[in-house]
């Protein structure tokens, strides 16, 4: 169970529970080894600073060599922009996006912001990643999403002609959901993975926002986190029906809350790898 303290931090992250943060990062020793495609194309990556009216963000800019691509935003977990997103990243780009994976806690600390295989359950670990989560709030996600889309459309290997996706894992899925309506010009598909706190009692519940989105999603939910609130993929369900928004929303039997992230110890490659289908499917079809 999670004490009081705790759980007020954890509420402005995703409203995620220390158990849930724990399965992710009891130190997996060995990282998924990601599947390459045939045709993947050859891709050209960079570190970049992004100039926010916040400060200056680190982030990874992964694209194919040649031409210009419809972008995708990754907002990462609590742990933060690290080699395992980076890989994640890469292997989108060589699928035909330019992929820009930031490092949502620049205001504070460069990446990397977390230990390597970070283990939750550290009380000086937590403590610093509980204390990172709460620099963030619908502000920042709303000044981040509006300067990171910005960042991208400057950018020569984005094709503005296309809608743009973001993705989130964990604490990234509400970034998911306020990036989409913020900038609901430009995001035209979105996806969350293990995303934490999509639907809350409180005033600011990032499902609110879905009526003011126009893109399509994908809502991946772990099993372990459905089991705690069973009743959140009903409203979701609801909500996009309602703002009449094509959404796909599904429990990922047996998996664990972080079973998308390649470094996590709960990762499942069965299921992340359907859960990148998925993605795939999203993306043509909304991003073209």
């Amino acid at each position: 169970m999670c004490d009081h303290d705790s759980m007020d931090v954890m509420q402005k992250a995703g409203e995620l529970s220390r158990r849930q943060f724990g399965a992710l990062g009891l130190g997996a020793s060995m990282l998924a080894v990601l599947p390459r495609a045939a045709d993947a194309a050859e891709v050209s990556e960079s570190e970049v600073v992004i100039k926010t009216p916040d400060g200056n963000c680190d982030a990874h800019f992964v694209h194919p060599k040649t031409g210009a691509h419809a972008a995708v935003l990754v907002w990462p977990d609590i742990f933060g922009l690290r080699d395992p997103f980076r890989k994640m990243s890469t292997r989108l780009a060589e699928a035909g996006y330019s992929v820009l994976t930031v490092n949502p806690f620049y205001r504070t600390q460069k990446a990397p912001t977390a230990p390597p295989n970070p283990n939750f359950s550290d009380p000086p670990t937590r403590e610093a990643l509980l204390k990172l989560a709460g620099t963030l709030s619908p502000a920042t996600h709303n000044t981040d999403a509006n300067a990171f889309v910005s960042w991208l459309d400057a950018q020569p290997q984005v094709d503005k002609r296309k809608k743009m996706g973001t993705e989130g894992y964990c604490m990234g899925g509400p970034i998911v959901f306020r990036t989409a309506a913020a900038r609901a010009d430009r995001i035209g598909a979105g996806a969350t993975f293990h995303g934490g706190g999509l639907t809350t009692k409180d005033d600011n519940s990032p499902h609110l926002l879905i009526p003011k989105m126009k893109g399509s999603f994908l809502i991946a939910i772990a099993d372990s986190d459905d089991k705690q609130d069973p009743t959140s993929k009903d409203i979701l369900k609801k909500a996009f029906a309602d703002a009449k928004l094509p959404a796909e929303v599904e429990v990922y039997t047996g998996a664990s809350h972080g079973w998308c992230a390649i470094d996590s110890q709960v990762y499942n490659k069965e299921q992340a790898e359907k859960a990148w289908a998925r993605k795939m499917v999203l993306y043509k079809k909304a991003l073209a």
